[in-house]
Parts: C-alpha cells; structure tokens; sequence
C-alpha cells in the first residue's frame, strides 16, 4: 500500500464530506422554506374567516430568511456546545471516568505506556500529552482536544494489559497523528454541528409537547375555540421536528464518512512514526478476537465514539453510519497478504 497515496485520498475525500455536510444543512433550509409556503399559503394557520391566498412556490426574500436563520440557529447552538469542551482533552477524558497517569507511575504497564508516548512525541513532533487511563475492559484508546497543546492520549485498562509494547506503540501512534493532523478539532467541531442540527428537532418537539399540554389543560372550551389552531401547531411542530431529524440522518452519515477516512489515514501515519506495520496490524487483530473488542461501556461513549481507535459501540452499527471501517478493512490496507485470522489475545495479570 502507498501509504502517502491514502493519506492525500483520505484528504480529498474528507473535503469532499465536509461540502456534502453544507449540502445537508442547505436542505433542512430548503425543506423548512417549503413547510413555511404551504402553511402561509394553504390558510391553515389564518383567521376562521380568512380567504387562502395562492401558493407562490418562489419567493427569495422568505427563502434566503428561512436560510439565514437556519444557520443562525445552527451556528449558535454549534457555539455553545464547542464552548463546553473549551476545557481541553482532559474534560473529554475525565467526562469518560479516566485517571491521569503520573510521571512517577511505578505501574509497569503505565510506565511502558508513559515511555512510548514519548517516544512517539519526539516521532511526530507533537509536545507531550497528559495520558490517561480509561477503566474499561473492551481494547482501544483516543486523543481529544482542540490543540496540541491541550490535546491528552487516553487508553483503555484492556488496552494496556492485553497488548504488547510494539501494538500499543502502533496505537499510540495512530492518535498522535489524530493530533498532528487537527483531527481532534474536527471531531469536537462536528459535535457541536450536529447539536445544532438536531435542536431544529428539538424546536419541533418542544412545540408539539408544549401545545399538547396546553390543550389538555385547557379542556373543552379551549378544544372548541382554539383546536384547530392548536392542532394546526402541533402539525407544525411534528413536521419541523421531522425535518431536524432529516438533518441529523444525514449528519451523522457526513460524519460517520469523515470519520472512516481519517482512520485509514491514521492508520497509515502510525506506519510512518513507527516504521512497524506488524505493531497496528496486531493491535487490530487483537481487537477482533478479544470477547469485547473495543467496547466502552461509558454513557458518554454515544457521542465520543467516532473519537476512539476502533469501534466503541456494543451494538454493530448499519455500515453507513459506522464511525470506523471493518476491521478486516484496515488490517489489509497494512497486510495485503494477511490471512484473515484475528489474534485472541489473552489479558495480563497487573
């Protein structure tokens, strides 16, 4: 494998997710413009008396404002979101349940840990990491932050006892280059755009409980004078709340997509820094033999999954949304002639 060659595909094509994630968000505009024109123009929503205008399917100045806010809401939420990960990687890690490693660690295996991530900083570069450990049992490892120089490298318990010095070097370095190519800004990035997206959802669904609940408790004079109008609102609110989560389909399958490539292109740089293949190869087959693989039974793991070195989710997800390629995958991107047997590594005694 040209390793040089994946790594500028895996670029292109991270570009070419990002375009397609403007696209998506170009649609929910599109789609909430043309809910706004039937409703303005069906005279669902006038006075009992009112005449129905005709319906204008064009009108630029009601699209470009249905659009303006659209990205106004989008981008504040997006903000706020970004804003509570301002602290750093060590928020992100410790939102986890990790512990930080200390220099002083008389631990063996967190004091290998300790050695190869410096090794692999004076490798790539990067300022040494703080380095944290994650209880868990399930073999994988992230890196967070904006910067390099808030950026930590977190590894699981499973994964430090169950591989050797060469593997866990091989997934060390495969996040250093996470760090080195801004991929962690990225991922905190699109977390707070896909919060955006999803609180058009929640505007719809807020609408909609809010009006149930205030037609409820209004009885039967508010049924006879005002039900249409409330379940007019309700409408409203169901079909905004369907078309947030149009966006977020296909949010998460842009980021899913970005994800996958940056892997492969990770995978490649651990290569490079390590000038051992057989390292990361091994790491991912032990994955895939382990009981656990890379479970993180973290509640947190949902939405920091597509931080991690491989898939941290119990449950397999539709390969269209799966944060990480198949295993098989990347194992043959580096071992062209593997033979398709995964390793059952067994764990260390502490």
């Amino acid at each position: 494998m040209d390793f040089f060659e994946a790594q500028e595909l895996a670029r292109k094509r991270t570009r070419l997710m990002v375009v397609l994630f403007g696209m998506a968000v170009l649609s929910i505009a599109a789609a909430l413009y043309g809910l706004v024109v039937y409703l303005t123009g069906s005279g669902l929503l006038n006075a009992k008396d009112a005449v129905p205008t005709p319906i204008v399917p064009w009108q630029p100045d009601l699209f470009f404002g249905t659009l303006a806010g659209v990205v106004l809401l989008v981008t504040c939420c997006s903000l706020f979101k970004i804003a509570q990960l301002r602290s750093g990687g060590g928020y992100v890690a410790r939102s986890m349940g990790g512990r930080e490693v200390e220099q002083t660690t008389k631990d063996a295996d967190e004091r290998m840990l300790m050695n190869i991530v410096e090794e692999m900083s004076i490798a790539s570069g990067v300022p040494m990491p703080e380095v944290y450990i994650l209880p868990e049992e399930g073999i994988n490892a992230f890196a967070a932050g904006f910067t390099s120089a808030d950026a930590v490298v977190a590894v699981t318990d499973g994964c430090i006892r169950t591989l050797n010095r060469d593997e866990l070097q091989g997934v060390v370095a495969h996040e250093f280059s996470h760090i080195l190519n801004g991929d962690m800004r990225m991922n905190i990035r699109l977390m707070g755009v896909l919060f955006g997206i999803l609180a058009i959802a929640v505007v719809g669904q807020l609408a909609f409980r809010s009006t149930a609940q205030a037609s409820i408790l209004g009885g039967r004079r508010r049924s006879k004078e005002g039900g249409g109008a409330m379940i007019a609102i309700m409408v409203v609110g169901i079909a905004v709340m369907a078309i947030g989560y149009i966006g977020v389909f296909f949010g998460r399958m842009i980021q899913s997509a970005i994800s996958r490539q940056r892997e492969f292109l990770a995978d490649a740089a651990a290569v490079q820094f390590t000038r051992n293949p057989e390292g990361i190869a091994g790491a991912l087959k032990k994955i895939g033999g382990a009981a656990l693989h890379g479970t993180v039974s973290n509640a947190h793991s949902q939405e920091a999954a597509h931080f991690f070195f491989a898939s941290a989710l119990k449950s397999k997800s539709v390969s269209v949304f799966a944060t990480h390629p198949p295993l098989d995958q990347r194992i043959t991107a580096i071992e062209p002639n593997w033979d398709g047997k995964f390793v059952s590594g067994e764990r260390r005694q502490s």
